[in-house]
C-alpha cells in the first residue's frame, strides 16, 4: 500500500489551493479516523509479514538509492508541483531543495548496511550483544512550510532502519508526497512500507498519534499542536515521541561585523521561504554601535526584495500559504504598529489576489512586544538594539524557545562566547540556514524533543536490546 485508499469510506473530499490566486487546484480525498485504522493495519502486516524488514540492509540502501535517482530525474515537476501548492519560488525549490531532498535520501541509503550492534564486556562468564532493532510501525505528521524536505527528514531515517510508515501530510499541502510516493512504488518498495494520508489534524492527525498500534510519532509544526501530539502519545500506548516545534531565533550582529554583509545574511535569515521557517532568525540584534546604519540598509533590502509570482525567473517572495496565515501576519504587523516599533517599511498587503504581503521590518523593537515574543512565520522583520554580550545573552536567551540563533562578528572569541552560551540546538556563525544532511537539526525547551537529520536521527526509529548469554569454560573474559 502505497498511498492508503483514502476517502473510500466515507466519500469524503476536501480542496486545496494555489496560494498565488486562491483556487482550487484539486480535490484530494480526506481521510478520518478509519483510513488511519486500514493505513496502520496495512503498515502492521508489512512490518510483521512482509519482506522490508527481513530484507538485507544493502537491498532496503538500493531501493532507497533507485528512488533517490528517480526523484532526480522528475526534479522539475516535483519543484513546480512544490511551488503550485506551497507558493515558494520554483527556482528555490528547484534548484536548492529538490537536490537537498535527493541527498537527504543518498545520506540515509548510505546508512542502512551500517546501522550495527555492540558487544559488551560483561563482569562474569556472560556474552552480551546490543541489538539495534527496528522500532516498527513509525506515524509521521509533516507541516506545509517544507513539505518535501520534511518527508526525507522523516521517511529517509525511518525506511533505512526498516521500520513501515504512516505518514499524514498536511492538509495544505497534499501533492508532493503523494508524487513521491508514486515514485517510491516504481523504486520497488513492497507494498504496505509506505502509506500517505491526506487529511486534517484533528481527525487524521489525532487518529495517529493515539493509536494503539503505532510504535513511534515524529511529528514536525507548532508548539501549540505538538503538546497536543504528545499528550495524545501518552494517554494510548505510551509511544515515543519526537518533535520539531516553534521558534523564535535571534541573529546577532556584533559590533566589528561587516555591516552591508550582516544586512544581507539578517535579510535571509528572516525573509527566506517567506518567513514561513520554524528557524527564521526573527529577532535581530543589533549592536548600538551599528543600528542607525543597519537599520537604513536593511529597509532599503526590504524595499528592493522582489515579490510576485513565484514561477516567475527572479522572484524572492511568494505569497504566505493560505488566507489564515496571511490573516495572522497581518494582525501581528497591526500589533507591532500599535505597540509603538517604528514601522520601517512594508506592513500591507500586495495586490488584490492571492496572499502576497510586502516585506516588513520594524525597529526600536522591545523585548516585551508581541512581535519580539511570538512565532510570525511571515516576512516580518524585528530589529533591537543591544548593548553588550552579557545583556544580549540574557536577552536571546529569554523566551520559550530554543531552535536556533545566528552569529554575525569576525572575532572567534566573540563567537565562541555566543556559542556556547545560547540555549539552542543550532548556532550559524557568519551563515544561516545550512541544512547538510549529516548535520542534526531540532531544539532546547519547547522547540522540540529530539533530533532531525545526520546519524541522530536514526536513534529516533530504533529499538535497543540487549541479549545475554551464559559462557561454559570461557577462555578468556
Amino acid at each position: 500500500m502505497y498511498e492508503t485508499d483514502v476517502g473510500i469510506i466515507t466519500g469524503k473530499t476536501f480542496p486545496t489551493f494555489d496560494p498565488r490566486t486562491g483556487e482550487v487546484i484539486a480535490n484530494v480525498a480526506e481521510g478520518d479516523a478509519e483510513d488511519i485504522n486500514r493505513a496502520v493495519s496495512a503498515a502492521r502486516k508489512a512490518f510483521d509479514e512482509g519482506p522490508w524488514p527481513r530484507m538485507s540492509p544493502y537491498e532496503r540502501s538500493r531501493i532507497l538509492l533507485r528512488f533517490a535517482d528517480l526523484a532526480e530525474k522528475h526534479n522539475d515537476e516535483l519543484a513546480a508541483l512544490e511551488t503550485w501548492n506551497n507558493g515558494k519560488p520554483y527556482e528555490q525549490a528547484a534548484k536548492a531543495e529538490l537536490p537537498l531532498f535527493v541527498r537527504l535520501f543518498r545520506y540515509y541509503a548510505g546508512w542502512a548496511d551500517k546501522i550495527h550492534g555492540l558487544t559488551v564486556q560483561a563482569d562474569g562468564p556472560h556474552h552480551v550483544q546490543i541489538l539495534h532493532e527496528p522500532i516498527g510501525v513509525a506515524g509521521q505528521i509533516i507541516p506545509w512550510n517544507f513539505p518535501l524536505m520534511m518527508f526525507a527528514w522523516k521517511v529517509g531515517p525511518a525506511l533505512a532502519c526498516g521500520n513501515t510508515i504512516v505518514l499524514k501530510t498536511a492538509e495544505q499541502t497534499p501533492l508532493t508526497a503523494l508524487f513521491a510516493a508514486k515514485l517510491f512504488h516504481e523504486a520497488g518498495l513492497p507494498p504496505g512500507v509506505l502509506n500517505i494520508v491526506s487529511g486534517y489534524g484533528p481527525t487524521a492527525g489525532a487518529a495517529l498519534a493515539s493509536h494503539m498500534d503505532v510504535d513511534k510519532i515524529a511529528f514536525t509544526g507548532s508548539t501549540d499542536t505538538g503538546k497536543i501530539v504528545q499528550e495524545l502519545a501518552a494517554k494510548s500506548n505510551l509511544k515515543p515521541v519526537t518533535l520539531e516545534l516553534g521558534g523564535k531565533s535571534p541573529f546577532i550582529v556584533c559590533e566589528d561585523a561587516d555591516i552591508d554583509q550582516a544586512v544581507e545574511l539578517a535579510h535571509f535569515a528572516l525573509f527566506f521561504n517567506q518567513g514561513q521557517c520554524c528557524c527564521a532568525g526573527s529577532r535581530t540584534f543589533v549592536h548600538e554601535s551599528v543600528y542607525d546604519e543597519f537599520i537604513e540598509k536593511a529597509k532599503a533590502r526590504a524595499l528592493s526584495r522582489t515579490v510576485g509570482d513565484p514561477f516567475k525567473k527572479g522572484i524572492e517572495q511568494g505569497p504566505q500559504i493560505d488566507p489564515e496565515q496571511f490573516a495572522k501576519v497581518l494582525r501581528y504587523i497591526k500589533s507591532g504598529v500599535e505597540s509603538n516599533a517604528t514601522l520601517e517599511c512594508g506592513g500591507g498587503r500586495i495586490g488584490s489576489k492571492g496572499y502576497f504581503v510586502q516585506p516588513t521590518v520594524f525597529s526600536n523593537v522591545q523585548d516585551d512586544m508581541l512581535i519580539a515574543k511570538d512565532e510570525i512565520f511571515g516576512p516580518v522583520q524585528s530589529i533591537l538594539k543591544y548593548k553588550d554580550l552579557d545583556e544580549v545573552i540574557r536577552r536571546a536567551n529569554s523566551t520559550r524557545y530554543g531552535l536556533a540563533a545566528g552569529v554575525f562578528t569576525k572575532n572567534i572569541n566573540t563567537a565562541n562566547t555566543l556559542t556556547r552560551a545560547l540555549r539552542v540546538g543550532t548556532v550559524w556563525v557568519n551563515c544561516f540556514d545550512v541544512f547538510d544532511a549529516a548535520i542534526p537539526f531540532g531544539g532546547y525547551k519547547m522547540s522540540g524533543v529530539g533530533r532531525e537529520k545526520g546519524i541522530y536521527n536514526l536513534n529516533n526509529y530504533l529499538q535497543v536490546k540487549a541479549v545475554i548469554t551464559p559462557l561454559r569454560n570461557p577462555a578468556w573474559l
